[in-house]
């Protein structure tokens, strides 16, 4: 059984207009999207920005509502009713945010905000509470000694890892992380990629790994989702989407990614030329006449595709 598994769904939001704010439609932010994640694995959810991909994280931890289609984790279904009704299940679901300075309170100490998590879902005494922050900071690698500063005495990559203390201190068997490492530097984000990769295996997590970035995506995934307007336009593991992309939107994004080796400029201008071409003349085997992606067809057992008339 998989530990989580999303079907069909879809998130709106109503688009209010007049003098009385009367609903007159609504914003389709994730519309009939569906995936599984496997326990252990990590799973990218890859999409520009507006396509829908945090959307679908902060619906699986009960931050946004649902308009229709489940969410089953494992096996229990926690796409309907409120965050209290799912409270033991939300506890082994966990978030690791973008942004590791705004996403951890300025006024309180680390110690306080490790503990946060422990102190909603746990009796502990204040001994085993601190027994158990300077446990979680040495997992992340920061001195025990630092529960009592401040989030403004730490360094970016420092504050994803208190960020990322919190998130394991319930000892959760999902975390969804939202873009964790954007707002860091390139030489630091490498640090701390690896780092989350060494806990996964240490702690057996599973990661729904949200990003707009198919290098660092490349570098975590096992299995990739595609997202454009709030739907899949495709689906593979990570070797099917780097290796042989189906959607035309999926080889602009890998077109997109910068190639250090200037010998290869000419080259990559080339193919980014043919892929702008094959979109303009073959658009409507990629999109509806709404530019939606068409439903999605196999290519094979694992990888998937919104190509018409495959």
């Amino acid at each position: 059984m998989s530990l989580i598994e999303v079907k069909d769904l879809k998130v709106y939001f109503p688009i209010r207009s007049g003098i009385f704010r009367r609903v007159t439609g609504n914003f389709k932010a994730v519309d009939g999207v569906t995936f599984t994640i496997e326990a252990g694995q990590t799973y990218g959810l890859v999409g520009e920005s507006g396509s829908g991909k945090t959307t679908t994280g902060r619906s699986i931890i009960g931050l946004n509502h649902v308009t229709s289609g489940t969410i089953l984790f494992d096996g229990q279904d926690i796409s309907k009713g409120r965050v209290r009704q799912n409270y033991d299940t939300y506890k082994e679901i966990q978030m690791v945010f973008q942004d590791p300075y705004s996403s951890l309170n300025p006024k309180k100490r680390v110690w306080d905000i490790i503990a946060e998590p422990l102190r909603n879902f746990e009796n502990l005494s204040k001994e085993e509470e601190r027994e158990r922050v300077e446990e979680l900071m040495g997992i992340v690698g920061l001195p025990k000694d630092a529960i009592f500063k401040y989030p403004h005495q730490f360094s970016g990559g420092q504050r994803q890892r208190i960020g990322l203390a919190r998130a394991i201190a319930l000892k959760p068997k999902l975390i969804i992380a939202d873009e964790p490492v954007s707002a860091l530097d390139v030489s630091v984000q490498a640090q701390v990629l690896n780092f989350m990769k060494e806990i996964q295996k240490e702690l057996n997590l599973t990661y729904l790994f949200i990003s707009h970035d198919l290098g660092v995506i490349r570098h975590m995934c096992d299995k990739i989702g595609i997202i454009y307007k709030g739907r899949f336009v495709e689906e593979g593991t990570a070797d099917e989407i780097f290796n042989n992309p189906q959607h035309i939107y999926t080889k602009r994004l890998l077109s997109a990614i910068p190639d250090t080796n200037p010998r290869n400029r000419e080259e990559s201008r080339k193919r980014r030329k043919q892929i702008n071409q094959e979109f303009n003349q073959l658009s409507e085997q990629y999109f509806d006449e709404h530019g939606l992606a068409h439903p999605l067809q196999a290519i094979s057992k694992t990888h998937v595709a919104a190509i018409k008339g495959v």
